[in-house]
């Protein structure tokens, strides 16, 4: 069974790295620095016209993920904007203050996303990683009707959180697909199949300039700019589809 690669991107390049590496999908955003947050229309209509799956991220600012009512309008709109652009799926995630996640406001988000005329893939993003039941929230998820969970294993990298993973797999069976990510990358790529995950979730990105003391200074950037690889992206698909002919 082929594995699935998804690149998370933040930039039209990114979008071209990706496709022409042979990710079969691809989440868009921007400011992969701090998480990844919401990216800007002109992003999303071009993103629209790449010839695999794109998905959303709607994630209105940094930090937590405890919403305001405003802020959850802001999700709301982002999410009808992504079904009129044509994209394939949104990714979302809620929290209370305890971290548990917030199914009221999930559940209005998810209405919206089913609403259009053609509904939605739906990925729980890794707001779910802070839950302090990893596996009920996995069952709040699946009865909420999420497709997917990104998920490190409740750890900062997904290599750390192997134990977790193969759980949440076994736990999942056919009701959801678990997608690890976090620090996915050719070296750790196979110990992470072998928790059983179906689909990864990587960025992909190298240096691509040297940093600018100038533009430094301004606060422009913050170092080399990272960029999305088309050869790391086609590195983790070889080693897929070697998993998968093995």
């Amino acid at each position: 069974m082929r594995r699935s690669l998804e690149v998370c991107v933040e930039d039209i390049a990114g979008v071209e790295a990706a496709v022409a590496g042979g990710a079969d999908r691809i989440e868009l955003c921007a400011a992969l620095a701090v998480g990844g947050l919401t990216p800007p229309a002109s992003l999303i209509a071009a993103a629209a016209k790449a010839p695999i799956p794109v998905h959303l991220l709607a994630r209105p600012r940094d930090g937590n993920f405890v919403y305001t009512a405003a802020e959850a309008g802001l999700v709301a709109a982002d999410i009808r904007a992504a079904s009129e652009a044509g994209l394939a799926g949104v990714v979302i995630g809620a929290s209370c203050v305890d971290h548990h996640l917030d199914a009221e406001v999930l559940a209005a988000w998810i209405a919206v996303a089913r609403s259009g005329s053609r509904p939605l893939s739906l990925t729980l993003h890794r707001a779910f990683d802070l839950c302090p039941d990893p596996v009920a929230s996995l069952e709040t998820a699946i009865a909420l009707g999420f497709d997917r969970i990104l998920t490190s294993g409740c750890t900062p990298k997904a290599i750390d959180g192997r134990e977790m993973l193969a759980k949440l797999v076994a736990a999942a069976g056919d009701r959801l697909t678990i997608l690890a990510g976090s620090g996915v990358d050719a070296t750790t790529l196979p110990p992470i199949l072998n928790t059983g995950v179906r689909e990864v979730h990587a960025s992909c990105r190298s240096p691509q300039e040297t940093a600018n003391a100038r533009e430094i200074a301004f606060g422009f950037q913050t170092g080399p700019r990272l960029a999305t690889d088309a050869k790391k992206v086609r590195a983790l698909r070889k080693l897929l589809d070697a998993q998968a002919s093995a």
